[in-house]
Formats: structure tokens, sequence, C-alpha cells
């Protein structure tokens, strides 16, 4: 649609403007014109793709407790194959019959709307019956940047069968990049022993609840030509004591989600406060935890891994530390 509502614009002046406009911004999903979200909210730019194919899935686009880490897609916008000319041809000439039909009264106001409907539709006409398909421009809206990028392309692109993509088409690298982009992780569930209050030179045992360490993944698939898998790993637990060592001893031999408390265990993942936390403000140390994911792509082209940084996941609790006193008689 964006073809015709790009063109009409100008040539029907302002009447025409807003009904194109609410076509173009608000696409109905379905066949034709699906449409893919993995959106987080705060620094996370986010995915929401307009006016694309590609589709998004995997548990790894969101939900309860889950974040993203502000990854943001290089390029907001590209080309991507669409459609042959005779599908072409037939949707650009539906949007025009519909945006009329819509309103009577702007058909009328347009005298030589039908001259301007032949001249938009004759550069499709013109490749009816040859082999290839129309690239056409998609963007992610969950970045503020992708309207305008998306601007400064082309409506559309006719690419032969055989030809190579337009410049700016979508290649497998960018597809894990909008991936990679929608990829988020739980927050760490922080399981302390002992949990509500510790003492001086007593392990604190530091864990992660197991239900929130599962791998994650998002494929972002362009359907008949590519698809691209990103998927985070839990790999490492980070522990800082919110103080120096000479007030506490950090034990960071954790694995992938930390050592439950178990009795007559050995302590290797935690901490031991060595000072009372009296003289801190709040009377507490902030306890740092921070579940670090280790991301890699794959795509079903047979190419190697990709590797990205990795993802870090934090959270902090109010650890107060005091100081069990003893009386000697004798």
């Amino acid at each position: 649609m964006r073809p015709i509502a790009a063109l009409l614009t100008p040539l029907l002046g302002p009447l025409l403007a807003p009904l194109l406009a609410s076509l173009v911004m608000a696409p109905t999903p379905g066949p034709g014109r699906p449409t893919a979200e993995g959106f987080q909210e705060g620094k996370t730019a986010g995915v929401r793709l307009m006016n694309s194919s590609i589709v998004l899935s995997g548990n790894g686009l969101g939900g309860k407790g889950a974040k993203g880490d502000g990854y943001r897609i290089p390029r907001p916008c590209w080309y991507e194959p669409y459609k042959n000319a005779e599908e072409m041809l037939r949707e650009e000439d539906a949007t025009l019959r519909h945006a009329f039909r819509a309103d009577p009264d702007l058909a009328d106001s347009s005298a030589n709307s039908q001259q301007y409907t032949n001249d938009l539709l004759q550069k499709y006409r013109d490749k009816m019956g040859q082999p290839g398909r129309w690239w056409r421009a998609a963007y992610n809206a969950g970045d503020q940047n992708g309207v305008v990028c998306s601007a400064a392309l082309a409506a559309a692109v006719w690419v032969p069968d055989g030809a190579a993509p337009p410049p700016g088409g979508i290649t497998a690298d960018e597809l894990r990049q909008i991936a990679r982009a929608a990829l988020t992780v739980p927050d760490p569930q922080v399981k302390l022993s002992p949990d509500a209050r510790s003492f001086v030179n007593l392990p604190t045992w530091i864990w992660l609840e197991g239900g929130t360490q599962e791998p994650r993944s998002v494929t972002a698939t362009l359907p008949g030509f590519m698809s691209v898998t990103v998927t985070a790993t839990p790999k490492d637990v980070e522990i800082d004591p919110g103080t120096t060592s000479d007030r506490a001893e950090v034990r960071e031999n954790c694995g992938a989600a930390g050592r439950p408390y178990t009795k007559g265990g050995t302590f290797t993942c935690g901490v031991r406060y060595l000072r009372a936390s009296i003289d801190q403000s709040r009377d507490v140390y902030t306890l740092t935890v921070t579940s670090v994911w280790q991301v890699v792509s794959t795509d079903d082209q047979g190419g190697q891994p990709f590797p990205f940084d990795p993802i870090r996941a934090t959270v902090t609790r109010d650890v107060p530390v005091g100081e069990v006193q003893s009386v000697v008689t004798g």
C-alpha cells in the first residue's frame, strides 16, 4: 500500500492523505500483511515490524518478568522480497479502489482521479509477465529512527529473477540482528540462605530458582527465503556484595545458577560478610546478583554459529548483617 499512498498524497491533496495514512500506518494482520512484535519497555528499543513479512517466534519474545537489554538493530529499515508483478498490481489497484469507495465525495472532488490511478499503476503494469519480484521497504517501528530510515527508501523495487537483491536488501545478518533485538531473558529470581538476615562470618549462600534459567530463543523467519535463531543460555552468576573486600569475602564458583544451600555442603557461591552493616546506609548492604547469559545465533543455511556479547540480567537485595553477641561467665 505504501507506494500508492506516497504518490497520491501530493497529487490529490490533504483530503486523501488522512485516509491513506490510516491504511498505511495501521495494517490489518492477515494474508499478505503479517506483522510481528517483540517489544520491551524501558531502555530496550524493541522490535515492531511494519510492512514486513518476517515472522518472530520462540520463548524469548517476552512474558512476565522478561526484559530486553537495550540491543538495537544497527539499520532499522530494509528491503525485503514481497510479491510478483501480477500480485503487486492487484494489491495496488485494490488499495486505490478501497480508498475511493471509502469516501465517494473524495472521488467526485478529484476530477482526474482515474488518470492519476492509471499513471500510478503503470510501473506495475510494465512488469507484467516478467519473471521477478517486487521488494518493498520495511522498518522497525520500535526504533525511533525506523520511520525516517524507511522514508529514505523507495517504496518498492523490482528485482528480476537471478539478479542480486537491491542495495539495502535484507541479509541473513540483518535477520539475525532483528531476532537478537527481540530476545529477552527473565530477571534472576535470587534465593539466599540465610534469607531475612545474616550475621558476621556466617556464609550467605546464593542461588537462582531453576525455572527462570531455561534457555531462551527467538527465531526470525522470512518465509520461503531464510530463517535465523538466536539463543541465550545461562552461563554464570556474578556477585557484588555492595561493599569493599575488607568487609566481605565473595565466592563465585557458582556455575549457571548458583549453589542451593545444603546442610554440611561446601560453600562455593555467595558472600561472607566480615563486618556488621549497622554503619551502612539504611543499616544494610546492597547485594547485586547478575545472571550472565551466553548468546549465539544459528541459521538454516548451515553457516557457523555467530556469538553475540552476553546478556547480563541484574537484581539487588538488601542484606542486613548483624553480630552474634556472646556472654562469658565463670
